[in-house]
This record gives structure tokens, sequence and C-alpha cells, in this order.
């Protein structure tokens, strides 16, 4: 039996493919595969919690029942591989090639894909709890994820538990985020471009540096102790609103950057 000790070397890793010697099974926890050859390879059953497969050829190989959580396969090419019943939850999916993907059953909750990520043409990624452009995420559970950079343009997120989550640098652009709750998440440089937001909670949210440019609410849950300090594209008529919040909210401070919401929208209170 092979152990995760045996596959520290790409090039030990090439001689056990080239051998055609099966890794049905196997336990590979956070083995680096990165940039081989692994066409065909049967990896059927096996444990690759937290494996590393950047940039490696997958083609037609068979990862079937696989456990891939947590697994990186950004750039991976896995066109016509057998996915059926493999659990890639978390798995990082950002560029990866899954066109005629076999993936009935598998289980893609919090994985995370991009704008440049294949899938299969009948598959309904949208749906699967996926995290990536245009998902449908309404009233996810994501406290406290780690979705720095992600790129969820488009993505439905209505009434959405966000409370915590790094979603510092994130591409929202477009999105649905009304009656989500972004209590103490941190949004610094994000985009939210032409986003709804009516009704969300901003509770201690960090929003520095955001851009709001066309962005649309109404409405503000709360935004006691939120930080504006640089946001972009806020309109008067948005700035007003935010700003007839009760004094209490207002001049709440941040708990990172101990800054008012008052004052990160450059108001002092007036005596």
């Amino acid at each position: 039996m092979l152990s995760t000790s045996d596959l520290n070397t790409t090039e030990k890793m090439a001689k056990t493919i080239a051998s055609g010697e099966s890794l049905k099974g196997q336990d590979l926890y956070a083995a680096n595969f990165n940039n081989l050859d692994l066409s065909q390879v049967i990896l059927s059953q096996a444990t690759l919690v937290r494996a590393s497969f950047k940039n490696t050829v997958l083609t037609t190989a068979d990862l079937s029942q696989a456990d891939l959580r947590g697994a990186d396969l950004s750039n991976a090419i896995l066109t016509q591989a057998n996915l059926t019943g493999a659990c890639l939850f978390r798995a990082n999916l950002r560029g990866a090639d899954l066109s005629r993907a076999q993936l009935t059953d598998a289980q893609l909750q919090w994985a995370m894909y991009d704008s440049r990520t294949l899938f299969p043409e009948e598959f309904a990624f949208k749906t699967s709890g996926a995290i990536g452009p245009w998902a449908n995420l309404n009233g996810a559970a994501l406290n406290t994820a780690n979705l720095r950079y992600a790129d969820l343009q488009g993505a439905s997120l209505l009434g959405a538990y966000l409370g915590g989550a790094d979603l510092t640098g994130a591409n929202l652009s477009g999105a649905r985020l009304s009656q989500a709750d972004l209590r103490k998440a941190l949004l610094t440089g994000a985009s939210l471009r032409n986003t709804r937001l009516n009704g969300v909670n901003l509770i201690g949210t960090d929003l520095r540096a955001v851009d709001f440019t066309g962005a649309e609410f109404e409405h503000l849950e709360s935004v006691a102790g939120a930080d504006f300090t640089l946001a972009q594209g806020l309109t008067e008529e948005q700035r007003s609103l935010i700003l007839s919040q009760p004094s209490d909210a207002l001049d709440t401070k941040h708990m990172l950057t101990q800054r008012t919401t008052r004052d990160s929208l450059g108001k002092r209170h007036s005596s």
C-alpha cells in the first residue's frame, strides 16, 4: 500500500502513474499532485482531503466517490473525468475545466468557482451549493466563511447569513443581497457596483474603500459601527439615508478601526 510519505515528490508520483498502478481507496491526505499528467488515473474512493491538483491534467480520471474536501483543483483539466458521488465540499475549482465530466451525486457545497470554470453543459452549477458567479445562495449560512476575492458577480444572496464573513476584495457586482445579514463582515475593497442591498444589516461591517457605484438600497436594517471610510459611489441621497439612522447607531465605533459610522462618512456630530 502506498502512503502519503511515498508520494512526496513529483518524480515518485509520475513513476506510480506510469506503472498503471491503481490508487483506489488510498489515503492521500494533503498530497501534492501539482502540474502532473494524471490522465486516466484511478483514484476512486481515495481520501484526497486538502490535496493539491493545481494545473494537473486529470482527463478521464476516475475520482468517483473520492473525498476531495478542501482540495485545490484550480486550473486542473478534468474533462470527461468521473466524479460521480465525489465530495468536493470547499474545494477550489477556480479555472478548472470540468467539461463533459460526470458529476452525478457529487457534493459541491461551498466549492469555489469563477468565471473561468467550465462545467458540463447540463450541470446545474448555479443551484449546486457552490460559490461563484450567478450562484443561487439565497438564505445560505455563510457565517465566518473565507470568501476573500471571491467572484460572486450576479449571485443571488437574498437573506443570506454572512455575519463575520471575510469578503475582502470580493466581486459582488450585480449581486442581490437584500435582507442579508452582513454583521461584522469584512468587505474592504469589495465591489458592490449595481448591487441590491435593501434591508441589509450592517452592524460593525467593514466597508472601507467599497465601490457602491449604482448600488440600490431604500432601507438599511442597521448601520451601527459600520465603517464607510473611502467608500466610493454613494449618492448624496444614499448618504443622507445612512445619516438619518438613530444617533446612537451613527456614533457607535467600529470594533477594529475605532471609527464611528458618522465620522467614516465625514460627518461630525452637530452640537
